[in-house]
């Protein structure tokens, strides 16, 4: 007990581990399994705000990628606090890729759910190199093996076929492939045409469809094939994920600004803006032409995996910290993804380390923290999830505790008057949330604009974003600390009030007593290119 009592002097925020973070997901009343209701919040940020209150409420968004271990999990994981599918289209057919848009659609349409789908194209200045068989093979210290590009059928013994056929260009004796970031290196010992002959220096498992990198003296070798950053297989998946009522495209490989640039320019073509564009940084090059890249895109993914693959492992965290702040300052939502509980593939618990990892992402303030091959092929989805909503629920309680968002550096983003009016107004705002220490934010906003201004400070209470914009509702999503809901909207900010806090006390989501913080947005009756802005803030007592 004295044990105890002094542990709990120093960490005034430590709990014992509860039983709603073992379950792996949050109790959805059985009434909120019907068909979606205009106007109400979703089925998981209800029950969280009925359990937690309005500061118990999750800010760090959750994204599962989908794959063959966790289709059938989907309404498991919805209800667990995913909320953004991610499906890669370099993985699977078009069968189950369909059947998992079209589960995680009726989730949505028929459960109450709001789940945004995003797909991954594969890109194509990806090496990747398979050894022809299902399972992974064991490359053993001094073996050695044949990288070709040639197209052979069978599988043979010591192979392994690389899927471009100039990837031994500039290549000389002496040179390292690194496999997946390190999980086995080979020493080039013979080249003859296109092929390499190597030795394994470093064993270890050979993955099916594992990534390549060259390096030299201990530098990568970087080359440029000259190849368009989207292939023919890319846009054939784009206009497969157009038809299927995608929200986000992730662009893997992403070289420099005009990548995105021309994607939104085709989408813009189509009228089909409301589909963002996230930038998977994952490379070198789009390290180099990062500012660019995240001004140009509508946010950015943090490719943690194939990113190690071309630069030394320790610069990670702090490439991960800088590309975060980045984002955040130019008020783009931004995801670190890759190997945050890749132990739970197979375990079911992570290592303390990767915990640890993942505190540290929420403890930066990304937007959203993602499982890859945790969710897609791993044996423990569901917990995977929940010990990822655990760990960002406990971070974000010790920094709201510490008011870290305090020390968050301001940065002035806008330029013309009207979007420094608005600027201002959401950095006000938040800082009259915290000081006034009110319950919650209520914004009303066509384009999701301001909510995003306001996420930008990251405030202490949650930020309930209303729209009568489907696809602003679903674009929102990702915003850190923003609720969104769709529901009808006039002119009056007074009518819009009054009609949200009466459809808030009729779900018991608010009560009398509550304090909220009201912004209008301007961009409800006039376009965001309006030269007058109309905006406000307000405090307001429910009754």
């Amino acid at each position: 007990m004295a044990t105890s009592a002094a542990a709990a002097s120093f960490f005034p925020y430590l709990v014992a581990a509860s039983a709603s973070h073992r379950r792996g997901a949050y109790r959805i009343r059985a009434s909120s399994s019907v068909s979606a209701v205009e106007g109400a919040m979703d089925v998981v940020s209800e029950a969280e705000l009925q359990e937690k209150g309005f500061m118990g409420l999750r800010k760090t968004k959750l994204v599962c990628t989908v794959g063959p271990a966790c289709v059938e999990a989907l309404p498991g994981l919805a209800r667990g606090g995913m909320g953004v599918a991610r499906v890669n289209l370099c993985h699977g057919g078009r069968d189950w890729h369909r059947a998992a848009m079209r589960e995680v659609r009726r989730l949505n349409e028929e459960e109450g759910f709001c789940v945004s789908l995003m797909v991954d194209t594969e890109g194509s200045q990806l090496l990747v190199a398979d050894h022809g068989g299902a399972a992974s093979v064991k490359a053993e210290y001094g073996s050695e093996w044949l990288f070709t590009s040639k197209r052979i059928d069978e599988v043979h013994s010591f192979t392994m076929h690389v899927n471009f056929d100039k990837f031994s260009e500039g290549i000389l004796v002496g040179d390292e492939i690194v496999i997946d970031g390190g999980m086995a290196t080979f020493e080039v010992t013979e080249k003859f045409g296109n092929d390499l002959r190597c030795k394994c220096t470093d064993p270890g498992l050979l993955l099916p469809r594992a990534k390549l990198s060259f390096w030299r003296n201990g530098n990568l070798v970087e080359r440029n094939f000259g190849l368009p950053t989207l292939s023919a297989k890319d846009w054939a998946d784009i206009e497969f994920g157009i038809a299927e009522g995608v929200d986000c495209i992730a662009l893997s490989f992403v070289k420099d600004a005009n990548d995105i640039k021309y994607l939104k320019t085709y989408l813009s073509r189509r009228s089909l803006e409301h589909i963002k564009i996230f930038a998977k940084v994952e490379s070198l090059e789009s390290l180099k032409n990062l500012k660019d890249i995240i001004e140009a895109s509508d946010g950015v993914m943090v490719a943690r995996g194939d990113l190690g693959v071309q630069i030394p492992l320790e610069q990670i965290p702090a490439i991960q910290e800088t590309i975060v702040q980045l984002c955040r300052q130019l008020n783009k939502p931004v995801i670190v993804a890759s190997q945050l509980l890749e132990s739970m593939v197979e375990y079911p618990t992570p290592t303390r380390a990767e915990v640890a990892d993942v505190s540290e992402a929420v403890r930066q303030y990304a937007d959203a923290v993602m499982l890859s091959a945790e969710s897609a092929i791993g044996a423990y989805p569901q917990k995977a999830l929940a010990v990822l909503r655990a760990a960002s629920e406990r971070m974000e309680s010790w920094s709201r505790e510490e008011s870290m968002q305090k020390l968050l550096p301001q940065h002035q983003l806008a330029i013309a008057l009207p979007d420094r009016i608005s600027e201002q107004i959401c950095t006000s705002a938040a800082e009259m949330a915290n000081n006034l220490a009110v319950d919650a934010i209520f914004v009303y906003t066509k384009y999701g604009h301001m909510a995003s201004l306001l996420s930008r400070n990251r405030p202490n209470p949650p930020i309930f974003a209303f729209t009568d914009n489907p696809n602003s509702r679903k674009s929102m999503n990702l915003y850190w600390g923003v609720i969104p809901l769709q529901l009808p909207l006039s002119n009056s900010m007074e009518d819009n009030f009054k009609q949200t806090v009466k459809l808030m006390k009729s779900k018991g989501s608010v009560k009398p007593g509550d304090t909220v913080l009201v912004v209008a947005d301007s961009d409800l009756n006039r376009p965001c290119a309006a030269t007058s802005v109309f905006q406000s803030i307000q405090v307001r007592i429910v009754d």
